[in-house]
């Protein structure tokens, strides 16, 4: 065994770079999935500390009805009755510029839990977190995010985006009365009364509580989907540059044959090779996907606030179990990258000539079987896209069509380059074009990883630009009212409503209130309105019945968004029971992007009679557009409101284009890397093919054409394949798009997007695939061009 692996690592002291292309294939393919792994466990991570937060992982909680608050006599007599309740007071708040989660506990009653460490390391006192100006606990990351002089500390143990604080300063901060729940000991007194006997509250135990890591699956299975991408893109470098270094040995090889050493010691010898060499680039690959994940962990965390409101710690924690996991894909994918390499040394006839070209023998019947393979493949997609009823069945059906297609391309190229040399005139043209034909096995790896790369930006970036042309449209619709208004408490309210009413320029004034309760087993949203030609006009609808609006307006029915209509299979006309006693017909659906949460949508005397109506805070304003900024300058002097309780549209609007840009960030990065891995793919493949396209140069070179003139007809072939694939990548990636739009979005979200498509975007894609190719043959170009003709006389001698 000592002597085989002398033999085989010796090869790699005579072609270094050689080496250094396995060695950066591994350690890429290893860096990008074990960062992608690193950014979904360090989610997780802070999902389960802000779950623990809030006492969702272990507290049960006791809530109120629908639209009702918990008053301090309800508190009162639990503990009169002898059971350890909280108060908690909880919701989102803007702080400034700032959304964070607002958590306002009574120190003295609340059970022990993460976030309070402060007060165990005394950083804060009873006396001063209860007492003006109070204290706000903070995470260390968000210290800095406030305005000078908020009374601000950091805690290590508070997640990023949260604030703990006094009941009184969250109920200020979040403008509401009462309390949200109560937090219920785990250990009560013996001998207390009945829960049922004592309050109407309902109790709810960890496993009801909605958790955050549930909606944010989707999208770290998303990530995932990106990461085995790229892993895949990563072991083609691999295998290439493994099935280029095992036909260079066969010689070596047969001589240890022939000197008595069995075939099993040699096929041991090589995977004792190759795992030593995955161990090393694994470490390798491991440390770079942890410095990655730190690098992209600022865009996960804006994506999952942009999309869910959840928020990720910046700070990157090192998990033994992501580590172990990528060290072992690793080796794993060096293995299946190994594996037909490793039975080629088993097979290897013993007498066979030394450096006889095996790597093209028998092409075409094995693309031919290679193309049936993929399209076998391309059928089980096309099955899935009609029968997936679930996010796996959508991500299955994307990975089947992907890999498919990547099997089809050798043939596909083959095909398109013979029927090209069937029609080029003979000589220097039919030559090229047949040549660059016999190439495409060699390069077939690197073309397949680029093909991938290509029609994943395609996908991708179509799925994206539909959304933001569906989302800029639909913000269009939806924020029809030109200004929008946030009292602070409800005597303001009433004074604001009456002071607009009785302005001429304003047109209309619509009370904008919702509640929060179950919809068909799921926490959802039921908002009320008044009836106003304001929702005729510019709500949008995605399916309704006839005379829908009408219907509407005299209190026949509710209006539902997309998410509950798609995932619970309604119909139109359909009657659900929104509560207990509720049941209404569905008129019509509404779009609702951006939004995981089942809403519905009925009159505000509809809704009002069946839940408790909350104190209506905040109002739509009807107004010439003209006169708006006039409108918003009156309201903030007469009022003395802040900036955030008065908004125009173009405010409102340039918010959320500015949530929807950040929260596509870390797409757009990692569709940059996969591009990139790719053409390193292509890269490493020309230019460990370099050396034996010198016995198919040579002949030419020998019969008058210069160097210069190989190396521009190199580059050109390189180019001509790019090309090619870039094309064939188009139709490729739109139906990827049409998969993630179709399937996978609503699968996911429970809204499905009308497809767009960008021609631009697709030239652009078009010219970093040509900018990519010419970088990655120029090196292999160059060094042709150098090759001095003792060296091609050479090639040439030994060839004939």
């Amino acid at each position: 065994m000592r002597v085989a692996l002398r033999v085989l690592i010796s090869h790699w002291r005579r072609h270094p770079l050689q080496l250094l292309t396995l060695v950066g294939g591994l350690v890429l393919a290893t860096a990008l999935w074990s960062g992608v792994q690193a950014l979904n466990a360090q989610a997780r991570a802070s999902y389960a500390a802000s779950a623990a937060v809030l006492g969702q992982d272990s507290l049960d909680r006791l809530v109120p009805a629908p639209g009702a608050r918990i008053t301090w006599d309800e508190v009162t007599e639990l503990r009169r009755a002898g059971w350890l309740v909280s108060p908690v007071v909880e919701g989102r708040a803007r702080i400034g510029d700032l959304r964070v989660q607002v958590l306002g506990i009574d120190p003295l009653t609340t059970p022990p839990r993460a976030g309070l460490a402060a007060f165990a390391d005394g950083l804060v006192t009873i006396e001063a977190f209860l007492t003006a100006p109070g204290v706000w606990l903070v995470a260390p990351e968000d210290v800095a995010r406030f305005a000078p002089g908020a009374p601000v500390l950091a805690s290590a143990d508070v997640p990023r985006g949260t604030l703990i604080t006094d009941l009184a300063q969250a109920r200020e901060l979040l403008v509401v009365a009462g309390f949200d729940h109560l937090l219920v000991a785990q250990a009560q007194p013996l001998g207390i009364p009945p829960l049922e006997e004592v309050t109407a509250l309902q109790r709810i135990t960890p496993e009801d509580t909605s958790d955050i890591a549930g909606l944010t699956d989707s999208f770290h299975l998303n990530l995932t989907a990106f990461g085995l991408l790229s892993f895949a893109v990563g072991l083609f470098i691999v295998q290439s540059a493994i099935g280029l270094a095992v036909h260079q040995r066969e010689g070596s090889v047969r001589t240890l044959r022939a000197i008595g050493m069995a075939p099993g010691r040699v096929l041991g010898a090589f995977a004792v090779e190759l795992g030593l060499i995955a161990l090393v680039a694994g470490a390798l690959g491991l440390a770079a996907g942890y410095a990655l994940a730190g690098l992209l962990m600022p865009g996960v965390s804006d994506t999952l606030q942009g999309l869910y409101g959840a928020r990720a710690s910046l700070e990157m924690q090192f998990d033994p179990v992501w580590a172990v996991a990528g060290l072992a894909m690793t080796l794993g994918g060096t293995a299946l990258a190994g594996a037909r390499a490793g039975w080629r040394l088993v097979r290897l006839p013993l007498l066979a000539r030394a450096g006889s070209d095996r790597a093209t023998r028998d092409v075409g019947r094995m693309a031919r079987w290679q193309a049936g393979a993929g399209a076998l493949l391309v059928l089980v997609a096309a099955l899935l896209s009609v029968l997936a009823e679930s996010l796996i069945a959508g991500f299955a059906c994307l990975a089947a069509l992907l890999l498919g297609a990547a099997l089809m391309l050798p043939w596909l190229l083959m095909a398109l380059l013979g029927l090209a040399r069937r029609i080029v005139s003979p000589g220097l043209p039919r030559w090229a074009v047949a040549d660059t034909e016999a190439q495409v096995p060699g390069l077939s790896l690197a073309l397949m990883a680029l093909l991938l790369a290509l029609a994943a930006n395609v996908g991708v970036g179509t799925m994206v630009g539909s959304f933001r042309t569906t989302f800029i449209g639909w913000l269009d619709q939806r924020l029809a009212a030109e200004v929008y208004v946030t009292a602070r408490s409800g005597e303001e309210a009433q004074e604001l409503r009456g002071w607009l009413s009785a302005r001429e320029d304003v047109t209309a004034v619509l009370p904008i209130w919702s509640v929060d309760l179950p919809l068909l087993g799921v926490p959802g949203v039921a908002y009320g309105v008044v009836p106003h030609a304001t929702y005729r006009d510019h709500w949008p609808l995605v399916a309704a019945e006839a005379d829908v609006w009408t219907r509407f307006e005299a209190g026949a029915g509710i209006l539902v968004n997309e998410q509950l209509f798609r995932r619970n299979a309604l119909a139109l006309g359909q009657e659900i029971a929104v509560t207990g006693a509720w049941r209404a017909e569905v008129l019509g659906v509404y779009s609702d992007y951006g939004n995981t949460r089942p809403q519905i949508m009925g009159l505000s005397d509809l809704v009002a009679a069946h839940v408790v109506q909350p104190e209506v805070l905040r109002f739509a304003v009807r107004v010439a557009p003209e006169t708006s900024a006039e409108l918003v300058e009156a309201l903030r002097a007469g009022f003395a409101l802040p900036p955030p309780n008065v908004v125009d549209q173009g405010q409102v609007k340039a918010f959320s284009l500015d949530v929807f840009e950040r929260t596509f960030l870390i797409t757009g990065a990692l569709n940059v890397l996969t591009l990139g891995v790719a053409g390193f793919a292509l890269w490493t493949s020309l230019l460990t093919l370099s050396d034996l396209r010198l016995p198919h140069l040579a002949p030419v070179w020998s019969m008058g054409l210069p160097s210069r003139a190989l190396a521009l007809f190199e580059g050109a072939r390189t180019l001509a394949l790019a090309v090619m694939v870039w094309a064939l990548s188009i139709p490729l990636g739109l139906m990827l798009a049409w998969v993630l739009l179709t399937i996978v979005n609503v699968q996911a979200f429970g809204w499905r997007l009308p497809m767009s498509v960008f021609p631009i975007d697709w030239l652009v894609l078009g010219a970093s695939a040509v900018v990519a190719t010419l970088v990655a043959a120029a090196w292999p170009a160059l060094m042709l061009m150098r090759q001095g003709p003792f060296r091609l006389l050479k090639v040439a001698a030994a060839d004939a």
